[in-house]
Parts: C-alpha cells; sequence; structure tokens
C-alpha cells in the first residue's frame, strides 16, 4: 500500500491527499514534520535530503517533491481523467503547477509568515504590505484565468492543476487580511467545495 510520510495539516501534504481522494487510491499516512516525528533524523534525511515534507514510499519506490508526487500518482494510478495524456492539454496544466509553485507560491510567503505564523522575523509593516499587495496581483491572474475558463483552471475541466492552486485559494481566503473582490476566485472557491476530496484535505479551516 501506498505510504505518506508527512503531517495532515502541511499544505504540501494536502495536495497529495487530496490526489489519492480524487484518484480513489489507498494510502497509509505517517505523522512526520513540526511536532512529530522529526524529518531530520538520518531515517528520513535517506528519503528525502531536503527533511521535509511530503514523502511517499510506493513498494520500493521513493519520491519526494509535492507536485512530482501529484503527476506520478495521476500517471501511475490511471489518473488521465485529470492529467492528459496528450503533450498540449499536458503541457497547460502544468503550466498552472509551475505557476502555482513559483510565482503565486513566493507571493503569500511574507504575509503567510506575518500575519498567521506569527513570526518575529516578518513584522514589518512595508514588507507586509508589499507583500499582500504581491500576492493579490497573482490572485488577479488567476481570477482573470478563471473567468476566462469558466470554471476550473484548464478549459477542459477539473485537473490535477486545481489542486495545488486550489489549496492556494484556501490560504487565499483563511489568511487575515484585506481581499480584493475577485468574483471568479470566489466562484471557483465554491465549486472545488463540492468534491469531497477538497473539503477533507483543502477547505477545512487550515490555511
Amino acid at each position: 500500500m501506498l505510504r505518506i510520510l508527512g503531517k495532515a495539516s502541511s499544505i504540501n501534504v494536502r495536495k497529495v491527499l487530496w490526489a489519492c481522494a480524487e484518484i480513489e487510491i489507498p494510502f497509509e499516512r505517517e505523522d512526520w514534520g513540526a511536532g512529530f516525528k522529526s524529518t531530520r533524523t538520518p531515517k528520513f534525511i535517506s528519503l528525502n535530503p531536503n527533511a521535509t515534507v511530503p514523502v511517499i514510499l510506493d513498494d520500493d519506490f521513493v519520491l519526494w517533491e509535492s507536485n512530482s508526487i501529484i503527476r506520478y500518482l495521476a500517471s501511475r494510478y490511471n489518473g488521465g481523467h485529470f492529467y492528459p495524456v496528450q503533450p498540449r492539454a499536458r503541457a497547460r496544466v502544468d503550466q498552472w503547477i509551475d505557476w502555482q509553485a513559483s510565482d503565486l507560491n513566493r507571493s503569500w510567503t511574507y504575509a503567510f509568515m506575518s500575519l498567521v505564523r506569527h513570526s518575529p522575523d516578518h513584522q514589518d509593516s512595508r514588507a507586509l504590505a508589499a507583500a499582500c499587495s504581491l500576492w493579490s496581483r497573482h490572485m488577479e491572474i488567476l481570477n482573470r484565468q478563471l473567468e476566462s475558463t469558466g470554471a476550473y483552471i484548464s478549459e477542459d475541466g477539473f485537473s490535477l492543476a486545481d489542486i495545488p492552486i486550489g489549496l492556494s485559494v484556501n490560504r487565499w481566503f483563511e489568511t487575515p487580511l484585506d481581499h480584493p473582490d475577485f468574483p471568479a476566485v470566489s466562484a471557483y472557491y465554491e465549486r472545488l467545495s463540492r468534491r469531497p476530496g477538497y473539503l477533507l484535505h483543502g477547505r477545512n479551516g487550515t490555511p
């Protein structure tokens, strides 16, 4: 059985859990990370040299990096209905997964650390204002894409890209800051919330 190493509150672990829910993959999860078993042990570092979660063990195959994991799971476990095989369709999905990991993910770091984690190193008011503005600009990009497709990130319907981006949208709404009015993002949030996997691992009150 697939083993998932990582605490369920981690946004990156929740990507994997939601993907498993969508593809109906049975798994066992073990709590690793802050507050649980340490990822700094030689045992864990032998699996992931970055000492971060999640890590999966699929028989004798070990994989880390959450977006790589969900791509692998969709490819291995018949997830072609939301991770297309056709190269151009897959590339459109991949570009939004990569956008979330690079541009969108970086845009929220300071604001999230300040407003949710209450990090003493992230309490500069000007830096916070700049971070909130940057985060909003990226959410505006997302809003335009959703206006264009009318439903999900891909014009072809729900796809693997909606997992990391859907979790990012949850983080946006759960972080206590002024949220500009992005109607397409709000509608997307409600649309995703009709998916049982999202309610379990996305819109569950955990930013």
